[in-house]
């Protein structure tokens, strides 16, 4: 299971430099010491490159994508899969993802093969599903515009431009005629936490990814289920990617008791340390599931649980991602994202490929890896975890 603002446009103008001439450029660089476009041998090959994409290449070449390639291939010189370069769009995008916020309707699409889009999903309590809209309809005109032979991006881009409502032409199985439904453009926030009552006794928490709504998604979700008589806990963690750093710790804060929450150092040993104001420490039996798709924010929440001993570990062995992003937005609107630090449990522990262990290790059953959905009853880590906590379904 999941970032940061820093750097600046130097590259652009370093880059756009290089179509110019490469005298010019080597006078500009001249400040750049020891960096890769101070040399002259790889100025001289983008320009011998970009010459041969001008006399032999057959397609069409736009310049502003070439210049993207040239910030992309950078960043993936670096051999770090966790940085990489993002266009203006892809910045936005990405932001929304990790925020849990975003102006639009409330649903998520997919394409169809037969023509539009699909609803895969509709956000509860959002305005596309306060509109009516549901899971599986397909849409094939906004605004009256056929969409049919779209793309995703440019359904995306036709609805984030309107003003403020779309007006959707919806094909629903077992309606004969088109719907059509008047949707308002809105903030929608996307869920990443999921409460439930196990029994009468026992809560359970999914969350899906550490964004910048979840910790208060969290909070709702533990009132509701304290008010519903939950006595004791089940954070599930499988599958969540990680996420924000912030985010994690605004969790772990109603947590646990007083004390160092998690820690980074950068490559210049500079140390930040994280601390939990411990107002609101869990004080009921607890346990975590986690996965070896539980990474980065997800590790930090089982680590410091881990170390504080408030709760049991339960399931597989973590990812292993120990290091922290930073992302840093450049004044053309795009951005890049690098490694800037790693970081450490409360005990001092480095997870970095090597992951979290849990204290209770269980593999889910084999019958169930390739299946979409697991029921509650058939999930055996659960059943473990409810085991842990002297508990059944």
């Amino acid at each position: 299971m999941k970032n940061r603002e820093f750097w600046a446009g130097a590259l652009a103008g370093v880059l756009a430099s290089a179509a110019v001439g490469a005298g010019a450029l080597l006078g500009y660089l001249h400040g750049f010491g020891g960096s890769v476009l101070a040399d002259y041998e790889h100025v001289r090959k983008i320009r011998l490159l970009e010459t041969l994409i001008q006399e032999e290449y057959l397609g069409e070449t736009e310049e502003e994508q070439l210049a993207e390639g040239l910030y992309t291939g950078l960043l993936y010189g670096l051999g770090d899969p966790y940085s990489r370069y993002y266009t203006a769009e892809e910045y936005e995008e990405e932001s929304s993802s990790t925020s849990g916020s975003y102006t639009g309707i409330g649903i998520s699409m997919q394409k169809n093969p037969e023509g539009g889009v699909v609803i895969v999903e509709c956000y509860e309590k959002g305005p596309g599903d306060l509109a009516g809209l549901r899971e599986g309809d397909i849409i094939s005109a906004i605004d009256g515009e056929d969409i049919t032979e779209w793309g995703m991006e440019d359904v995306a881009a036709l609805v984030r431009a309107a003003a403020d409502s779309v007006t959707l032409t919806v094909h629903r199985e077992d309606v004969e005629e088109p719907l059509e439904i008047r949707v308002p453009i809105q903030d929608v926030e996307l869920p990443s936490v999921f409460p439930e009552m196990l029994n009468e006794r026992t809560g359970y928490i999914r969350i899906s990814e550490f964004t910048g709504v979840t910790e208060k998604q969290y909070a709702e979700a533990w009132e509701e289920l304290s008010g519903e008589g939950a006595e004791k806990l089940i954070v599930d963690l499988r599958g969540n990617p990680g996420g924000l750093l912030n985010s994690v710790c605004g969790v772990l804060d109603q947590i646990l008791p007083e004390g160092l929450i998690v820690y980074t150092e950068d490559k210049n040993g500079k140390r930040e340390e994280m601390y939990s104001q411990g107002e609101h420490p869990l004080e009921i039996p607890l346990a975590v599931l986690v996965n070896e798709n539980s990474a980065s924010a997800s590790e930090i929440f089982a680590g410091a649980v881990q170390d504080y001993g408030i709760g049991t570990i339960v399931g597989t062995t973590t990812y292993g991602k120990g290091v922290v992003q930073a992302m840093s937005r450049l004044s053309d609107g795009s951005a890049v994202k690098l490694t800037v630090s790693k970081y450490y449990t409360p005990n001092g522990n480095s997870i970095h490929q090597v992951g979290i262990r849990p204290d209770v290790e269980v593999k889910l059953d084999s019958r169930l890896l390739n299946k979409d959905e697991i029921s509650h009853e058939e999930d055996n880590q659960l059943r473990e975890a409810l085991k842990v906590l002297g508990e059944e379904m």
